[in-house]
This record gives structure tokens, sequence and C-alpha cells, in this order.
């Protein structure tokens, strides 16, 4: 969830972050300003395109490619109903059914993957 516009700190810059959670801290901040629309689709485009130029460069990918441990985790999170799909678009499904913007579950949901797989 996006914190209220009064208590909100500015994005850093590119070179003080340190991984993709710091990147997504930063569009959590301001989702319309990374993402068109606030779109979690546009958010997976990033975030694949992220994952891609590190395993280019010889590095360990992210948890958020097509194949990766988030997409293994959400499935089991929204009862496999869109397993079949990019994790982005079931996002963005789920979130229609539950009402909610798609932005806001996806760091719901994030916030979960974190302290789980944190353990």
């Amino acid at each position: 969830m996006t914190e209220p516009e009064g208590k909100r700190r500015a994005p850093r810059p590119i070179n003080e972050l340190r991984d993709v959670y710091d990147f997504l801290e930063d569009v959590r901040l301001r989702p319309s300003m990374y993402a068109f629309d606030s779109s979690v689709m546009h958010l997976h485009s990033i975030l694949f395109g992220f994952d891609l130029a590190l395993q280019m460069h010889g590095n360990t990918g992210t948890p958020f490619d097509d194949q990766g441990a988030f997409r293994d985790w959400l499935r089991h999170q929204i009862n496999g109903q869109y397993g079949s799909l990019i994790w982005g678009y079931a996002i963005e499904l789920e979130a229609k059914d539950r009402g909610m913007p798609a932005m806001d579950l996806f760091f719901e949901l994030l916030d979960k993957f974190r302290a789980e797989t944190a353990r």
C-alpha cells in the first residue's frame, strides 16, 4: 500500500538503490511514476527487463522472472486460479475480483512474500 501523501519520502537516486527490493520500495512511493496508470502489467515488464539485464551480465536474476520464486509462491496465494498466466496479469485479474487497486494488491503480496521467504 502506498503511504499517505504528507508522509512520503522522495524516491532515491538510482545509484543509491542496492537491489530490486530497494527499487520496488521507490515504486511503492509513486507507482504511476514508474508504471503507466499504476499498472502491475507495466511493472511486470520493468522487472522482466531488470531480470534479463542482470542475467545477461552474468548475475543471478530476481525472484520476479516468469519462472521465478515469486510466481511459484503467488500460485499458492491465489489458489492456482491464474497459474498459467504471467504473474503481473494474474495479480491484475485477482485485484479486479477483490475490487481493489492492482498495485495495492501487488504490494500486499510482495510484503507477504518477503516475510515468508526471509525465514
